[in-house]
């Protein structure tokens, strides 16, 4: 019942949630190897640039808090990640970080963190 749930939400455009497919269902969308783990991370000095990186990241974002953001991200939204960045920035003032993560290792999680969904889909 929930698979099914969650099949109609992702058919409506709607993010799929991985918690309401079973791993196989939910791993038979999307091609592993299209998409890379990222960290972005930025330290932005002005608040109204801090909150225009921050809403333009929460559309990439898989998991991650306050301005450390995990992203799997193909190589096009790779590009536009940097680029809405830079649009958003004042390079001489801030700064940001993409960083790849091998996804192959196991995350370690302490207290009340919770695993990050490994990747969305949207169709």
């Amino acid at each position: 019942m929930a698979e099914q749930r969650a099949l109609r939400s992702s058919r409506s455009g709607k993010l799929a949630i991985p918690s309401m497919l079973p791993r196989k269902t939910y791993t038979a969308y999307m091609s592993d190897p299209v998409r890379s783990l990222y960290l972005v991370c930025y330290d932005i000095a002005d608040p109204r640039r801090l909150h225009r990186v921050h809403k333009f990241l929460m559309g990439y974002k898989a998991g991650g808090q306050k301005s450390f953001f995990e992203c799997w991200l193909t190589a096009g939204e790779l590009a536009q990640v940097r680029r809405g960045l830079l649009e958003r920035m004042n390079v001489d003032e801030d700064r940001a970080h993409i960083f790849q993560l091998d996804p192959r290792q196991r995350s370690q999680r302490f207290g009340v963190a919770a695993p990050v969904p490994e990747f969305f889909v949207i169709l």
